[in-house]
């Protein structure tokens, strides 16, 4: 069932739309292809990551006064949580906000992943392909005339997992220094910052380097727009907060 509204509204979608793609790119090139497809779909979520990447600058901005209020009500969860609400209230904050956005990111990034690793090319499933959108008739494995991505490429699946290093060195908050008497929730949160930034890109390597260079392509576009996003946003946030202040 859930594999079945998958398909219908992720997978099929992107998959026609990959195909279109090639099939109006001169020499049905795939691995321009990729590039662009992971392009338009993160130019549609943009509006939602604007909305995410705000909310996690402003949240790192009232750090210190959460951190205040969790010091001074220590001893009264519900006067800390209260006192909590009316900070995000007054920051015009969501918490939830970034759950939100990559609940609705997570399904079209499986979809992406899924379209480059069952697509099967040279071979095409043309009967998921809609009556208006016929097979290519030429389709390039050869990304820019030299780079077969229909097989492994350890340098691509290298250069996947560096970019999603830089990703993780920007988009990951620096951890907190470590206190003389760390909770359970700050070396969790110490924890999962260490593993975004060193364990992720190496899984992402040794993924990359087991499937097709296509796959490795698709994950170093995602994560080079992603940088842009988030350095487009940073820089638009700080030019709105210094016009605010009077």
């Amino acid at each position: 069932m859930i594999g079945t509204i998958f398909n219908a509204l992720i997978y099929n979608p992107f998959y026609n739309g990959f195909i279109f793609l090639i099939k109006i790119i001169p020499g049905g090139d795939v691995g321009i292809a990729v590039i662009l497809l992971t392009f338009f779909v993160k130019l549609a979520l943009f509006p939602t990551a604007i909305k995410s990447i705000k909310t996690q600058i402003k949240m790192r901005n009232i750090e210190p006064r959460i951190n205040a209020i969790k010091e001074k009500n220590k001893d009264d969860k519900a006067a800390q949580a209260m006192h909590i609400m009316n900070v995000y209230k007054e920051e015009d904050i969501n918490p939830f906000s970034s759950f939100l956005m990559l609940f609705i990111q997570i399904p079209v990034i499986f979809g992406l992943y899924f379209v480059f690793i069952r697509g099967g090319l040279p071979d095409i499933h043309t009967d998921i392909l809609y009556s208006f959108n016929a097979a290519p008739q030429h389709i390039g494995m050869l990304f820019l005339g030299f780079l077969d991505i229909s097989k492994k490429n350890l340098i691509l699946a290298l250069l996947a997992g560096i970019t999603q290093f830089a990703q993780a060195q920007i988009l990951t908050p620096p951890p907190k220094p470590k206190s003389d008497k760390p909770s359970m929730r700050d070396d969790l949160a110490r924890s999962m910052s260490l593993q975004m930034k060193y364990v992720f890109p190496i899984v992402i390597t040794v993924i990359a380097s087991r499937f097709p260079a296509a796959v490795a392509l698709y994950w170093v576009a995602s994560n080079v727009f992603s940088i842009g996003q988030e350095l487009y946003v940073r820089k638009n946030f700080k030019k709105e907060e210094n016009k605010a202040l009077p």
